[in-house]
């Protein structure tokens, strides 16, 4: 937008010699310093305001003889490009602030949450995680994968709010979840001191924040991968890319989010899907499935990955991602986290004799 302060003051000028001096064109050069405040720097600011007082004076000379009113004229732009330069010093130190905002938001979101390994046991791992350009406030996305004992497990999950307190709560999930990987035998115990974690939180809180949730999706891959266990908490289904279709696993009932367990009880419902080797299993926020087009329209990731894909999880974020961004013309309206698993083959044997024997 650089040029629109020479567009309205080349308006004026034309305006003018067009009709003669017959309108009355002060009140648009008036506006070109203003304009220029909002898009230029200091110096484009004061460079715009002195143009528009030449281009003023050279217009009068085109027309008659300077008279004692026009220094009324003149000096009313000079006071408006004195009060552009102001604003322009406003503006230019908010920018500043706010950019300084968002590089600390970025910074202690990765830094609460840091990127994943790029290989669990039999599991290549991407991740991307993309900040809403409409605000610097911290988000409450989580994602996180660990192998032990008994299997890998992975987690994505979205904390209701955003800021401080989405930063604690999202921390909070985190070292739960990572305790909890390593001592409970089943993905249900997993899921059950979640949901404790989630519920202690909320306790904890005050205010808006006492009526937190997280939605979430909490999966397990057992240490001979013969099934995917998945326990889906008010969460966006995953999706499960292969052979050129992208299924979402849907639950078999729907759960209630992390948090809000009291109201129906411990149950925790785990479902089982397979996992055949080369197939990418990827797991997303709200800000994926919820990014709205001009017209409104949501995006859908499952249209996107619903053709073949090379056994690459970098390559199906990497696709899912620049075109949600398309979707949306470069803006998204909320944080999004997307991660992805590919199941590889057996050490020793080849991707398509483990295909063949489905594991």
């Amino acid at each position: 937008m650089w040029w629109l302060p020479a567009v309205v003051v080349a308006t004026a000028f034309v305006l003018d010699v067009a009709t003669g001096g017959g309108v009355n064109t002060f009140p648009v050069l008036a506006a070109a310093p203003g304009v220029a405040a909002s898009v230029l720097t200091l110096s484009g600011t004061i460079a715009t305001g002195v143009a528009v007082n030449l281009v003023g004076i050279t217009l009068v000379y085109l027309e008659r003889e300077p008279v004692r009113e026009d220094l009324v004229s003149f000096s009313s732009l000079v006071v408006l490009t004195a009060i552009a330069a102001v604003l322009n010093v406003q503006l230019t130190s908010n920018r500043r602030q706010l950019r300084t905002s968002r590089e600390v938001a970025a910074a202690v979101q990765r830094a609460v949450l840091p990127d994943p390994p790029r290989r669990v046991g039999r599991l290549a791992v991407a991740s991307r995680y993309e900040v809403a350009h409409e605000e610097a406030a911290i988000g409450g996305d989580l994602f996180a994968i660990h192998e032990t004992a008994h299997g890998i497990r992975m987690i994505i999950a979205d904390v209701r709010g955003k800021g401080l307190q989405a930063v604690r709560t999202v921390n909070a999930l985190l070292g739960s979840f990572h305790e909890a990987c390593h001592h409970q035998a089943e993905l249900a115990g997993v899921v059950r001191q979640l949901e404790s974690r989630m519920r202690e939180d909320v306790r904890q809180s005050s205010g808006a924040a006492a009526e937190s949730f997280a939605t979430a999706v909490v999966a397990e891959l057992p240490p001979d991968s013969s099934v995917l266990r998945v326990a889906n908490r008010g969460h966006a289904a995953p999706l499960l890319v292969r052979d050129g279709r992208a299924d979402p696993l849907e639950p078999t009932a729907p759960s209630l989010p992390l948090g809000l367990g009291d109201l129906v009880g411990d149950d925790v419902l785990v479902d089982r899907f397979e996992l055949p080797v080369g197939s990418t299993l990827v797991l997303f926020t709200d800000g994926i499935n919820e990014a709205r087009d001009a017209d409104g329209v949501f995006f859908d990731p499952a249209s996107v990955l619903s053709r073949r894909w090379p056994a690459d999880p970098d390559a199906v974020v990497d696709a899912v991602l620049g075109a949600v961004l398309r979707h949306t013309g470069g803006d998204l309206q909320d944080d999004a986290a997307l991660f992805a698993a590919t199941l590889s083959a057996p050490p020793g044997r080849s991707p398509q004799t483990a295909a063949r024997s489905g594991r």
